[in-house]
């Protein structure tokens, strides 16, 4: 009986630490209680788990629009010690990173530099041999190993995307302060912070410009920072005033993105080849306006400037299925020639995948007139749905003599 009821004793305890294992993530998280686990290390071809990434505050000093990179000074913290206050932190966008402004997706270019940043990263790969940079006698930032990006916001696409709003406590336009309180589901998340406001803040009102007068006790606004941590909360850039104001710039950045992909392709990467029937099977990513994916199923028998050659053995009037062209692509999401080396044709099949951290859940099946040698799973490219107006982008977006 002693034996049975000491067996009966070490698989309850086994079960409920197998349960807690599968609960925990066997990986370092930055709300986790466990700070001896490892970070969570990035593999090819497949998308990180929600949660994985490590959460990093900067401020945008520096980018390379063409090749998604930027660098950030990190915030202080109280993990900091004061000799590795203000680093820099480059920053490589992931392939399937996503960039946010002002509530909608955005480019790198489309970011003001000095703007505060949110950014979720992981570590950098295991043969990536660039030196982090070192300043104010060989100084390096603590978050250094951290160079891969997921997910970069200002404070408004955050704030937005948390459903919080910032309510004015008081104004004092002599000593150019601005108190305000984080609120929440109409409650209070932390106590009032104290913000400066300076000659060349930016007010937006409706769908106008207001002035610091504009401002007023009570009202709930979004806005945008810089300085954050150097001399308190931060400096505010821009704020404004109303959901009118809101909702206009947040359709400004959705307009500029839509057409910043339609004359880039959407990104994906390919999942499966099968070389005999020439069919490339790939997913999309995500940080993209969802109704672009729409365009996918358009019918256009004769697209607009597109060589019928492109679109394989039939020709572009071969039947009424929806088609498209994709380019080889780097992992910054830079083409070589895409309006010479595009390939394509019918789009044969559309399937739902899960949707996590930059996956779309959408995947199509297309075949091709002609495989490249890009179009290999793992492999990057960019999608153009024949129903858009293909234009050649800038030269220095071209990754063709870059090698």
């Amino acid at each position: 009986m002693r034996k049975l009821f000491t067996l009966l004793i070490t698989v309850a305890v086994s079960s409920s630490l197998m349960t807690a294992m599968a609960a925990e993530p066997q990986y370092r998280t930055d709300d986790g209680t466990n700070k001896k686990l490892p970070w969570f290390k990035l593999v090819s071809g497949q998308f990180p788990p929600e949660g994985s990434a490590h959460y990093i505050q900067g401020e945008l000093i520096k980018i390379d629009h063409p090749e998604r990179q930027l660098v950030i000074r990190v915030d202080r913290n109280d993990s900091q010690d004061r000799g590795v206050w203000d680093l820099p932190l480059p920053l490589d966008m992931l392939p399937y990173g996503s960039i946010y402004y002002h509530g909608a997706p955005a480019a790198l270019c489309d970011i003001p530099l000095g703007t505060h940043l949110h950014t979720w990263c992981y570590l950098k790969g295991e043969a990536d041999d660039r030196p982090p940079i070192a300043v104010f006698h060989d100084r390096i930032s603590p978050e250094s190993a951290f160079r891969r990006c997921i997910r970069v916001e200002d404070d408004f696409s955050y704030r937005m995307r948390q459903k919080q709003v910032w309510k004015i406590d008081s104004v004092n336009l002599e000593k150019k302060k601005l108190l305000a309180t984080l609120m929440q589901d109409g409650k209070p998340v932390g106590g009032s912070k104290s913000f400066d406001l300076f000659g060349r803040t930016r007010v937006y009102q409706e769908r106008g410009i207001g002035t610091l007068e504009s401002l007023a006790k009570d009202q709930l606004v979004q806005f945008n920072l810089t300085w954050v941590g150097q001399y308190g909360p931060g400096r505010i850039t821009e704020i404004y005033l109303d959901d009118v104001s809101r909702k206009l710039v947040t359709n400004y950045q959705m307009d500029s993105h839509r057409q910043h992909i339609k004359e880039r392709g959407l990104p994906a990467w390919v999942d499966a080849v099968d070389d005999k029937k020439q069919l490339v099977t790939f997913t999309f990513f995500d940080g993209v306006d969802p109704t672009l994916f729409n365009d996918l199923t358009k019918i256009n028998p004769e697209p607009i400037g597109w060589p019928a050659t492109l679109f394989g053995k039939g020709g572009a009037k071969d039947d009424l299925a929806p088609k498209g062209t994709m380019a080889v692509a780097r992992e910054s999401l830079m083409t070589y020639d895409p309006t010479n080396d595009r390939k394509g044709g019918n789009i044969l099949k559309f399937n739902k995948v899960p949707v996590v951290p930059g996956c779309s859940g959408v995947q199509i099946q297309l075949e091709c007139g002609m495989l490249l040698d890009g179009f290999r799973p793992t492999k990057i490219v960019r999608y153009y749905p024949a129903s858009w107006p293909f234009i050649t982008i800038p030269m220095e977006e071209s990754a063709f003599g870059r090698e």
